[in-house]
């Protein structure tokens, strides 16, 4: 198992925002992401910063660490300008960079642009079309398509990127749809758990309905004939019945650590913490949990 975490862009870059970056990398996390999102949640108020800009910056201010959306989605990205920044983003990263990415849901994001919120119909077909665009963007040095929702003609992406065939994609699904694409195009899975029992349900019950989702994403790789232990298993802390608490203690996040790797997981995510928010927690605590909770796992 990796462990790795997610830092919000809520601060100026001079003002503890590279700090959080070099931490993250001092801690010895393995992969440091940001969202992709133009506002999000209760944070949108407040200061909020791009996420292609951020992760240059992390990437000059960093060596090791692997970088990453977690995630982009179409909401207000298009495949063409998004492939353009995703080459350079590997290419200034030395090939460090993934990107988590998903159809997208009805936050800020969903009407920024002055556009009606999609329905969840709408985001699978939007999805759909946009992932393999993408792809196909990232691994041919020019392409033309003409979809129903996006477009590109003669759209060059040379020299492609330091990554081959091209970076890779951590896909974010539930849905019979997006597992599908999953399958396809992921060399990763990523979860926050289920949405309706996280609201209300217990933490087994979150495992098991975990379990299920793992049982589709291995129907899916079968039906193309995949072997679903290629992909990583990537689960994003925060959002199950627990929500933060992980963070409490060493022993607490051993203990939901322990129950999601027998479940598959190969990469867990752990939010860095944020005074005074839903992601509130013990920055010493955190930095225990960073460099002692795999080897308390025995991982």
């Amino acid at each position: 198992m990796r462990l790795s975490t997610v830092i919000l862009p809520i601060r100026r870059w001079s003002q503890g925002g590279r700090d959080a970056w070099q931490r993250a990398e001092q801690l010895g996390f393995h992969t440091a992401y940001t969202y992709d999102h133009l506002s999000w949640r209760t944070f949108r108020d407040g200061p909020w910063f791009g996420a292609v800009p951020t992760l240059t910056a992390a990437a000059g201010a960093t060596s090791r660490m692997r970088l990453g959306t977690l995630v982009t989605s179409p909401n207000f990205r298009h495949p063409v300008t998004l492939a353009k920044d995703l080459i350079t983003l590997d290419d200034v990263s030395g090939g460090r960079m993934t990107l988590g990415i998903g159809a997208g849901g009805n936050g800020f994001d969903a009407t920024a642009l002055g556009q009606e919120p999609w329905t969840p119909r709408e985001r699978a077909d939007r999805f759909g079309e946009f992932l393999p665009l993408l792809d196909r963007l990232l691994t041919e040095p020019a392409v033309t398509h003409a979809g129903t929702h996006y477009s590109a003609v003669e759209a060059r992406n040379i020299p492609g990127c330091v990554q081959g065939p091209r970076l890779p994609f951590a896909v974010a699904a539930t849905g019979p749809r997006g597992l599908k694409l999953a399958a396809r195009y992921g060399q990763a899975w990523v979860t926050t758990g289920d949405p309706k029992v996280s609201e209300s349900g217990t933490p087994a019950e979150s495992l098991e309905a975990i379990r299920g989702q793992m049982t589709k994403l291995g129907a899916a790789c079968a039906e193309i004939g995949r072997d679903a232990g290629e992909l990583d298993k990537i689960l994003l802390t925060g959002f199950t019945p627990e929500r933060n608490g992980p963070l409490a203690s060493l022993d607490a996040f051993v203990d939901f650590a322990g129950r999601h790797l027998a479940l598959g997981f190969t990469e867990i995510v752990l939010h860095a913490p944020i005074p005074d928010s839903d992601f509130a927690a013990d920055e010493k605590v955190f930095e225990r949990i960073a460099t002692e909770g795999l080897a308390q796992l025995g991982a």
